[in-house]
């Protein structure tokens, strides 16, 4: 029980709208903001760069840069495995 802070943490973290989207997104591959922005056009590349700044201050993701662009992915597989089920269990065709 001694997690359950740092999960409950977590879990408000995952609980915006924005940046569940963008941890789905990012759960099938590797991105760059670009990328990101043409999948969610409604937000601002800078609005899209927080919530990754979020995201990674609380180990979600990683980041890679190359020349000017910066990729970022999941870092953390007990994440991509919370996707998985999310996506099972309330995005079913």
């Amino acid at each position: 029980m001694e997690n359950a802070k740092e999960i409950a943490e977590l879990l408000k973290v995952l609980a915006n709208e924005n940046r569940l989207l963008l941890v789905c997104f990012l759960a099938e591959s590797p991105l760059t903001v670009s990328e990101l922005h043409s999948r969610l056009s409604h937000l601002t590349q800078s609005a899209i760069s927080q919530h990754l700044a979020i995201l990674k201050a609380h180990r979600i993701l990683d980041s890679v840069k190359s020349g000017l662009s910066i990729t970022y992915s999941i870092q953390d597989d007990r994440i991509r495995n919370v996707i998985k089920v999310l996506k099972e269990n309330y995005c079913k065709d």
